[in-house]
């Protein structure tokens, strides 16, 4: 008669502690080994990644030693960090900069490449704590710049692009309307460069939004491939949303018809027309050119 094997003990790694760095806790100098794919963490860390959307407890899943770094500079709260086999000096650099009860954990390569879609994985994920901001919050302050609705966006990369250009150009914030990509798709994380942890934005329905636009008194403007005023002559200075539609299609008809303006940016007349966050970063910048 066979015995039954004994589940093994949880591992820890200690780390060499780096030089010149008191601050050194207890918990910046330990990994906790994970081998399992039904562990709680990883389990977690996947369906973030696979949904492109906020866990149960308001966590976003973000990929890379850059995106990671930011999300520290910009004071994001963490709830656990990932290094996989491979990483090597990351948890090194990184681990000293995490506050003290941030879980740190390390996953077999294959378990983290199974957990961590990338087409150029780095090595280290986490799990960190977003929150959009309230609309009230938005409105009540674009007198500092102006506030872009993103209606239909689907590309990650052209609206993370375009987080990035509105924090770059001041804008207020963003407002995300339905039939665009969320942004905590993982390649919208990480084409904002870190915008998205700093930007204000909130996804709200059109018709919910149209109103209270309406009410502070907010000139409605959109971008148009083909008719319109010349963006250099568009007034775009004062309080002023500005509408973005769909790559494809632009913004909708029933919503043009209820713009104050329309403009268009001057190109080649043999290009058809610009990629979407080109021509959004092109507009936030002549609104910024305006506004000083």
């Amino acid at each position: 008669m066979t015995s039954r094997r004994k589940p093994s003990k949880a591992r820890i790694i200690f780390l060499p502690r780096m030089k010149n760095d008191s601050n050194n806790g207890p918990s910046q100098g330990r990994l906790r080994v994970v081998e399992g794919r039904h562990n709680a963490l990883v389990k977690e860390l996947r369906q973030a990644f696979g949904r492109g959307e906020l866990t149960a407890g308001g966590f976003c899943a973000i990929e890379g030693t850059r995106i990671i770094e930011e999300a520290i500079r910009s004071g994001l709260r963490f709830h656990a960090v990932f290094f996989n086999h491979s990483a090597k000096l990351k948890p090194e650099r990184l681990m000293p900069q995490l506050g003290a009860r941030v879980e740190t954990v390390l996953l077999p390569d294959k378990l983290f490449a199974s957990a961590v879609p990338s087409d150029s994985p780095q090595g280290v994920a986490a799990l960190v704590l977003c929150k959009e901001t309230p609309i009230e919050q938005i409105l009540g302050k674009t007198q500092n710049g102006p506030l872009l609705v993103i209606a239909g966006i689907q590309d990650p990369g052209n609206l993370g692009t375009i987080l990035r250009s509105a924090e770059a150009f001041g804008a207020t914030g963003v407002l995300l309307a339905e039939g665009t990509v969320s942004p905590f798709n993982s390649k919208v994380v990480r084409s904002s460069a870190g915008s998205l942890f700093r930007i204000p934005f909130v996804r709200i329905k059109l018709a919910e939004l149209m109103p209270m636009i309406r009410e502070k008194g907010i000139r409605l403007t959109a971008t148009s491939s083909h008719k319109g005023v010349n963006l250099p002559q568009a007034k775009l200075s004062g309080p002023i949303a500005i509408f973005i539609g769909n790559e494809g299609a632009g913004v909708a008809k029933d919503l043009i018809a209820q713009m104050d303006e329309i403009f268009v940016v001057p190109h080649a007349p043999q290009v058809e027309s610009l990629n979407a966050a080109v021509a959004t970063s092109i507009v936030l910048y002549e609104a910024a050119r305006q506004r000083k």
